[in-house]
Order: structure tokens, then C-alpha cells, then sequence
């Protein structure tokens, strides 16, 4: 933990990520309490105004206040981010273990499985599920969190076919300690950088894959706000209301960008392959 912090410390694009990821986590949160308007209220009296101080970051084609939609897609993004992790990191730390762990025939077919899986173009596969199946957030975040654990499983795999010749993990062995108590309280905390990097890293990608779902128009239905959506229906007033597609843009590529960076300062300050290298 030490580490981590001394990482983020000197780290200032890292600390700045974290700071941001922060207010967006609170944003989503709170956002019944800071967002400044109903987002999906609709006002003909106020369809694509620019930017002003009423309302901070304009209105869209229906006169909704952009920025209040913005605060309330942040949900949809940090849900989708979070629980679609949780879903790949759950199926990868058991699928590397157990290849790791008993090696031989069990680690050939599992990790034949995972390289099966790995042969199909991931995010075609997540538009071809979702396409198939009945819109909403959940069968979106259920889709990303199955489609996306299989490098998760590799890099477990790795890390306890490494750890389990170790002499921890040797002496509970010896002692009569159950392979699954091995692997689970022994093993498995020795294997926390690369699941916290893991995890950083996936969910910058399961916010970028939502999105751009969204902008495909699956998933996400109207009028619920997400990022993704607002982009998607900003393009076609691109050129009479830039901050329809601006804003969005924006706030997910500093979403995504900061996740990346926190788990390259979590790698640096975790893993001493990273960090000696500097």
C-alpha cells in the first residue's frame, strides 16, 4: 500500500486521473443532488441553446440541459465499467487458477478454451450478442463481463503456475493444507498487482466498449442518458451544435485516458518488472 501511494505521489498525471475518476464516481452518486436540471425533461423553449450560464454546457434538440445528462450517463458508464469487470475478473481468476495451479491436461483444455475464445474479434462478438438479445444495461454489462475475461485467465494462469512452486505455497502443501485453500488464501493475494492492473485496464475498455454501443445505437435506449447515446444523436447537429458531441467526446476519452493511467501507475508501483525498469 506503501508503495501505491508513493507511485501516485510522484506520479502527477496519475494523482490528477484518480482526482478526476473521483468527482466522476461522486458525480454518479449524487447525481440527483448536482445535476441542474431534470435530464429528461423536455423544453421547446430551449432546444439547441449554446452554452450559457443557465445552462453551462447548452441543450440538445429536445432542450434538455446537456450538462445534467452528462452527470446522470456517468452512471451508466461507471456501473457498466465496474460490474462488467467484476463479471471477467470473477470468470479469469477462476479459469487461470485452477490452469495454473494442477497444470497438465486440466490447463491444456482450459487454456485451449481460452485461446477458442480469443479467435473471435471480441467487440463483433459483443455487437452480435447484443443485437440478438433484449436491450438494457444489465444484459450490456452481463455481454462485456463474458466476453472479456480471457486475458485475465492468461495472466492468472501465468502468475500461479509461478507461484505455486514457491516456497509458501510448498509449505502449506506439506502441512496438509486443501489445493483450494492454496490457491485462494495463499496464492491468490500474491497475485494482486496484476489484478488491480487488470482491473483498471478493463474497465477503461468496458466504458469505451459501452459507448461505442451506444453510438451504434445498442443497448442504451432513449431517454435514457449516456454517453455513448449523446454522441450518437449529437452528430447529426454537428455542424449547428458542436457541444452536443464535444462535451461527450470529451468526457469519455478523460474517463478512459485516466483509468489507463491509474493502472500504469498501479503496475509501476506493483509490479517490480515495471518499476525497475525506471
Amino acid at each position: 500500500m506503501k508503495e501505491l501511494i508513493n507511485a501516485f505521489k510522484n506520479n502527477k498525471l496519475a494523482l490528477i486521473s484518480l482526482a478526476f475518476i473521483l468527482i466522476v464516481i461522486l458525480a454518479a452518486i449524487f447525481a440527483p443532488y448536482i445535476a441542474p436540471y431534470n435530464p429528461d425533461k423536455i423544453n421547446v423553449n430551449s432546444i439547441l441553446l449554446p452554452p450559457s450560464f443557465a445552462h453551462p454546457l447548452g441543450t440538445d434538440q429536445l432542450g434538455r440541459d446537456v450538462l445534467s445528462r452528462l452527470i446522470y450517463g456517468s452512471r451508466i458508464s461507471i456501473e457498466v465499467g465496474f460490474i462488467a469487470v467484476s463479471i471477467s475478473l470473477f470468470i479469469g481468476i477462476i479459469v487461470g487458477s485452477y490452469a495454473g495451479y494442477y497444470g497438465g491436461i486440466i490447463d491444456s483444455i482450459l487454456m485451449r478454451f481460452v485461446d477458442i475464445m480469443l479467435t473471435f474479434p471480441s467487440f463483433f462478438l459483443i455487437l452480435a450478442i447484443s443485437a440478438i438479445l433484449k436491450p438494457s444495461i444489465i444484459n450490456i454489462m452481463i455481454i462485456i463481463g463474458l466476453t472479456s475475461w480471457m486475458g485475465v485467465a492468461r495472466i492468472i494462469r501465468a502468475e500461479f503456475a509461478q507461484n505455486k512452486e514457491k516456497d509458501y505455497a510448498l509449505a502449506s502443501k506439506a502441512s496438509g493444507a486443501s489445493a483450494a485453500y492454496i490457491m485462494f488464501s495463499e496464492i491468490l493475494p500474491n497475485t494482486i498487482a496484476p489484478i488491480l492492473v487488470s482491473a483498471t485496464l478493463g474497465i477503461a475498455a468496458a466504458i469505451l466498449i459501452q459507448a461505442s454501443l451506444a453510438f451504434l445505437g445498442i443497448g442504451i435506449m432513449p431517454p435514457t442518458p449516456s454517453w455513448g447515446g449523446m454522441l450518437s444523436r449529437g452528430k447529426t447537429y454537428i455542424m449547428i451544435a458542436w457541444w452536443l458531441t464535444l462535451f461527450p467526446g470529451i468526457a469519455i476519452l478523460l474517463t478512459v485516458l485516466s483509468f489507463n493511467l491509474i493502472g500504469e501507475a498501479v503496475r509501476d508501483a506493483l509490479d517490480p518488472r515495471y518499476s525497475g525498469e525506471k
